[in-house]
């Protein structure tokens, strides 16, 4: 019995310890796939998980600066309509009003009677957002407008001159107003007097990417270098640092 324990063992008979497992060549990039699969999930999570909107930036606040179509511009918060867009940063529109001839934001403090309609005569409408899909003013002019109009201009209030659209055409009731000197300075498309009331203007401004649309009443076209004047000081304030 002793003899037989202390033999060697018999060649060929297979060892009891467990084979070591080999190195699986596709565990790699399974590890590296499902981690990229993972994060992917969390920050499409991220992005859709419901947040609370921020809150408005108060009235009577300085200039806050806001960015449309990557441009800048300082705005008082008192100037604008909506309480949704009085935040800084990105955003896709901002609706404005400012007092006429002043230029002031509307005082926050100051609420109208119930029973007073506010005086349109004496508010200057804004709306700036990203001209990505409308084409520049004047390539309008140029390519779009000369199809819609008549064909011949007639005289307006002292510098100006008017060419009206054609009727049965998509701006029907409208015309164009411009500076007879230098039309790319002054240019306004404004409804006719009676078509709304005595008729509202839509001057247009372009700053880089960004499209800012003044409206104003017809009548101020009577003072329309005064306009011109008012509008440039404006856009000249938003730019400030």
């Amino acid at each position: 019995m002793a003899d037989f324990a202390q033999q060697p063992a018999k060649r060929g008979t297979r060892s009891s310890r467990p084979r070591r497992a080999g190195h699986n060549p596709l565990m790699v990039p399974i590890v590296l796939l499902a981690g990229a699969a993972l994060a992917a999930a969390c920050f499409v999570a991220y992005v859709l998980w419901p947040r609370w909107p921020e809150a408005p930036v108060a009235e009577n606040a300085p200039p806050i600066p806001i960015v449309i179509a990557g441009v800048t511009f300082n705005i008082r918060p008192a100037a604008i309509r909506r309480a949704v867009q009085r935040h800084p940063g990105e955003q896709a529109r901002v609706d404005l009003v400012y007092l006429w001839p002043s230029l002031n934001p509307p005082d926050p403090a100051a609420k109208p009677a119930v029973h007073k309609r506010i005086n349109p005569e004496q508010r200057l409408f804004v709306s700036i957002e990203s001209g990505d899909d409308t084409l520049q003013l004047m390539q309008r002019v140029q390519e779009v407008y000369p199809h819609f109009l008549v064909a011949q201009p007639t005289a307006g209030p002292p510098g100006l001159t008017l060419r009206a659209f054609r009727n049965g055409t998509p701006y029907q009731g409208e015309e164009l107003v411009f500076e007879s000197a230098q039309p790319t300075h002054f240019l306004a498309r404004c409804t006719r007097h009676g078509v709304m009331n005595d008729g509202n203007c839509l001057l247009e401004r372009r700053i880089g990417e960004a499209d800012v649309t003044f409206r104003f009443p017809r009548t101020w076209l009577d003072d329309w270098q005064h306009v011109g004047k008012g509008i440039d000081t404006l856009m000249a304030r938003w730019q400030r640092h």
